[in-house]
């Protein structure tokens, strides 16, 4: 039966040693360190992970303080008041990335979060503080159906950069999950994302670990990766 002392020990027995296996372990930020997140650092990071989703990822940390430059450091007002002609001929910027979808998805997506702010009569950083653990499956969904390019990994892989505690669903949690028969469908149905939110719910109760930590137990302890890496 899996549980968590099964994932613990495997996990352990693939990496060397319970001291090598904590070391690689990191914990989410607290509500009030989310909190205290800047709107526009949430945006500038689902942007990157915009970017970098099919592409090489160290060209685009070589190229992001050039986004940060050339979108005043994704000020949300600012980014709002930005009108069409001005973003194009920002897409044409020899300095970042030319992908003129992707480039248009950050004013898409700055006016979601101005949305959620309005509706909420919150800042987006408490928006996602809030939003609640046991139910992060949910606000995956919630930023696929409102902003623009977020579904698949690319909200959740946003929300664990800014330390909101999630599991995500690489290759090898996902080989794990279907390994023990946990989802059978394609990863992003309902009846996936429930039976995986409900796996790592029961296993947070049981360890009183974090949702994040739990996530890489599970990839620790399964696939290819090497013993001691």
């Amino acid at each position: 039966m899996v549980n968590y002392n099964s994932i613990y020990d495997l996990a352990c027995l693939r990496k060397g040693s319970a001291e090598q296996v904590e070391v690689m372990l990191s914990k989410p930020k607290t509500k009030r360190q989310l909190k205290n997140i800047a709107d526009a650092t949430y945006l500038a990071e689902f942007s990157k992970k915009v970017f970098q989703s099919g592409f090489v990822w160290r060209v685009v940390e070589a190229k992001w303080d050039n986004f940060e430059e050339l979108f005043w450091g994704f000020d949300i007002d600012k980014l709002l008041m930005m009108p069409d002609d001005m973003l194009e001929r920002k897409s044409q910027d020899k300095k970042i990335i030319r992908n003129y979808k992707k480039i248009w998805a950050i004013r898409e997506n700055a006016m979601f979060i101005d949305s959620v702010r309005r509706h909420y009569n919150i800042s987006f950083a408490e928006f996602i503080a809030e939003w609640p653990v046991d139910d992060i499956t949910g606000l995956w969904v919630y930023l696929k159906k409102n902003g623009t390019r977020l579904g698949g990994n690319i909200g959740p892989y946003a929300l664990r950069s800014l330390g909101k505690d999630t599991f995500l669903m690489t290759r090898d949690v996902e080989g794990f999950l279907r390994k023990h028969k946990i989802i059978d469908t394609g990863v992003n149905t309902k009846s996936a994302l429930h039976k995986s939110q409900s796996f790592f719910n029961d296993l947070q109760q049981e360890s009183g670990r974090s949702i994040m930590e739990l996530s890489r137990l599970v990839s620790y302890s399964h696939g290819d990766n090497v013993v001691g890496v």
